[in-house]
């Protein structure tokens, strides 16, 4: 006899939803506030998932996943229940990008040591191939604004011990 509880409740999707509205509410207060203070957000998405718009050559050069710096120079930040849109510039050309929050893979303000990571849906692989991750001995330095190195940034790195 199979055990299907856990199919009436899928506590783990939930759970995962939950902590998308902290990163839906975040950027929303950013885009209505600004950043305060050494606020800054580090968000890495796949590429790949539907709903996403992002320019043909950013595309090229990240084909499964991108990590993009939200500090000092960000425009038209907007924020809705399903995406947010902002523009950066990469390359000294300001870039539109559209990103579902269901695309985040994680969600960090290493001015708090805050950071969330979300699991891949279970229906899609996620390219396991990105740089190492950054270690608490080496700290993560921004990029470029806007031109996130594509690499997987590890938020333990940004944790109190």
């Amino acid at each position: 006899m199979t055990d299907h509880r856990s199919e009436i409740f899928p506590y783990a999707l939930w759970v995962e939803d939950a902590l998308r509205g902290v990163v839906r509410r975040t950027l929303a207060y950013a885009a209505d506030h600004g950043l305060p203070g050494d606020h800054h957000f580090y968000i890495s998405f796949r590429t790949t998932d539907a709903g996403v718009h992002i320019a043909d050559h950013l595309r090229a050069r990240y084909p499964s996943e991108m990590t993009i710096v939200l500090q000092h120079q960000f425009w038209d930040l907007e924020v809705g229940g399903e995406a947010f849109s902002v523009s950066l510039r990469f390359g000294g050309k300001l870039t539109p990008l559209r990103v579902p929050f269901a695309a985040i893979t994680a969600f960090g303000d290493p001015s708090v040591n805050f950071g969330l990571q979300f699991s891949a849906p279970s229906d899609e692989p996620v390219d396991s191939d990105p740089a190492a991750p950054v270690s608490p001995e080496s700290p993560a330095q921004p990029p470029a604004e806007g031109e996130a190195e594509g690499r997987v940034i590890a938020f333990d790195a940004f944790r109190k011990k």
